[in-house]
């Protein structure tokens, strides 16, 4: 992991840095410790995506956690303490928990959300996969995010990873974006087209 005041490992050359900057760094270096370990535990990066999921998770729906990640305050020795207890109660691998202090003991806490995206970001390309940009009314329940993804598999997208967010405006439906093109089924939209279609047959009828 990139470090500042300790080092425990660099990037690999070959990992992708997703945006560049300290998050991709710290993304990159984590896959690397992984890439080193494979050989010995093949599903180590399997955990290390699960813990990711876990903590973005967690990030997502504890604004307690979310204001304490991005306070730059409170003294590493806390930010570590607090993070031990995090990482034992969402059952971290050992690799993951000590990330998550080296990111304190650097006083990068607050890049904790940037780097888990990186991490993500990174891994798919790495296993070659596509990003499937999903934005909905509400978030998808584990039925829908199943459905969605047999949909992708049938329409030839067979190795998607969805990037789901939430944008209330759309009141319903969806909007999928992979890569160029661009999939809205959104009810923001059908009305926007039901308006311009009345519009259309109320100036051709006065016409």
């Amino acid at each position: 992991m990139p470090s500042e005041t300790a080092s425990t490992a660099t990037p690999a050359a070959a990992t992708p840095v997703s945006g560049g900057g300290i998050a991709g760094r710290y993304a990159g270096a984590l896959i690397a410790l992984a890439d080193d370990r494979i050989a010995a535990d093949h599903s180590v990066l399997d955990r290390l995506a699960g813990d990711v999921a876990k903590l973005l998770a967690q990030l997502k729906g504890d604004a307690n956690f979310r204001r304490f990640v991005a306070d730059p305050r409170p003294p590493a020795t806390t930010q570590a303490k607090v993070l031990a207890d995090v990482a034992t109660r969402l059952g971290l691998d050992p690799l993951s928990a000590n990330f998550l202090r080296v990111l304190a003991a650097n006083r990068r806490l607050s890049q904790l959300p940037a780097v888990l995206a990186a991490f993500e970001a990174q891994l798919a390309a790495k296993r070659g996969q596509v990003a499937a940009e999903v934005t909905t009314a509400t978030a998808l329940s584990d039925p829908q995010r199943a459905a969605l993804t047999a949909s992708l598999i049938q329409a030839g997208h067979a190795n998607v990873r969805l990037v789901e967010k939430v944008d209330p405006a759309l009141l319903g439906g969806l909007v999928v974006k992979i890569g160029s093109r661009l999939y809205d089924n959104s009810v923001r939209t059908k009305l926007q087209r039901l308006t311009y279609a009345m519009k259309d047959g109320a100036m051709k009828g006065a016409a």
